[in-house]
């Protein structure tokens, strides 16, 4: 079957009317960018374009609820960022309650209105996304939600009784002796650096390379590897478990 014929195919199981067929098909073709596609043969799509219409068939039907089950898996990198933005665009358009399973926490952050994380089939947060990256429940959740994850610092290094976790951005450093530490703040060792144009992850070693930080600088950053910095956190946007 083509693409028509293919997202045709449920209606006409179901005896729909061929003017109420054709309305469906226009529309849903028209918003996912598939009417150059429409007599097109699976064969003779690239899988992006056979991922629009795997989605087509599913709203021609105009169904309450969708059902997605890491529908952007087997997709490069380039192809999963446009077709989450096509998602977004569709459920806006739609206002159809979406259930979207997927182990990649940055598409979850990025379309969910409210997310629900779990471990082991068990529910671990129901939360907005903000909430989940700001109030984080537990330590799996904390590590879990953000890129790169929040900073655990285990119970007895930072504070006696408890585990204390910040998020990346909210580490600032200040390069110096360790000796200029003051009361707050912590002595670390640069392990090394990410450079991604806007922002720089300075990835770093603390007490004595027992605990691995993160820190999300600004711009670009160079520090040697093995330079000793201070490091001051922003305690009123730490997390403690």
């Amino acid at each position: 079957m083509n693409v028509r014929e293919n997202m045709a195919f449920a209606l006409k199981l179901r005896r729909f009317p061929k003017d109420e067929i054709e309305r469906r098909i226009t529309s849903t073709a028209h918003a996912l960018g598939l009417e150059p596609y429409l007599k097109r043969l699976p064969k003779a799509l690239s899988g992006g374009q056979r991922q629009r219409v795997a989605l087509a068939r599913a709203i021609v039907r105009e169904p309450a609820v969708f059902l997605f089950d890491e529908p952007l898996s087997n997709l490069d990198a380039k192809m999963r960022v446009e077709m989450r933005s096509e998602i977004i665009r569709l459920h806006n358009s739609l206002g159809a309650t979406m259930i979207y399973v997927t182990h990649d926490q940055t598409e979850a952050m990025t379309m969910g209105d409210r997310i629900v994380v779990m471990k082991d089939g068990c529910i671990q947060q129901v939360a907005p996304p903000l909430e989940l990256y700001e109030r984080p429940v537990n330590e799996f959740v904390a590590s879990f939600i953000g890129t790169p994850p929040m900073n655990i610092f285990p119970k007895g290094t930072l504070e006696a009784d408890c585990v204390f976790g910040i998020r990346p951005e909210h580490i600032r450093i200040k390069e110096g002796e360790a000796s200029q530490a003051g009361e707050g703040e912590l002595e670390a060792k640069i392990d090394f650096l990410e450079p991604l144009g806007p922002e720089t992850l300075v990835h770093l070693k603390c007490f004595g390379g027992t605990v691995l930080a993160v820190a999300r600088i600004p711009g670009f950053a160079s520090f040697p590897p093995g330079a000793k910095v201070v490091l001051s956190l922003d305690r009123s946007k730490a997390v403690r478990f």
